[in-house]
């Protein structure tokens, strides 16, 4: 196997953690839009705890853009 092909290959699975974060996302607004509907009166409490499920899932996949990059444009 060439090296470019081992290089494309290894930085489309790095890219597999993009997925995830995207459910994760979706997973964490879901939840709040959940539980906001039920409670209104305790979704203003709650705003602090999405943003850092949010921060927390898009650091995930920015991790594994990051590490694509550096297999595609480092080695």
């Amino acid at each position: 196997m060439e090296l470019a092909a081992a290089k494309m290959i290894g930085a489309g699975l790095a890219c597999i953690a993009l997925v995830g974060a995207g459910i994760g996302i979706g997973n964490v607004f879901g939840s709040y839009l959940s539980g906001a509907l039920r409670n209104p009166g305790a979704a203003a409490t709650q705003t602090t705890n999405l943003l850092l499920g949010f921060a927390l899932c898009e650091a995930t996949g920015l991790f594994g853009l990051v590490i694509a990059l550096l297999i595609l444009f480092a080695f």
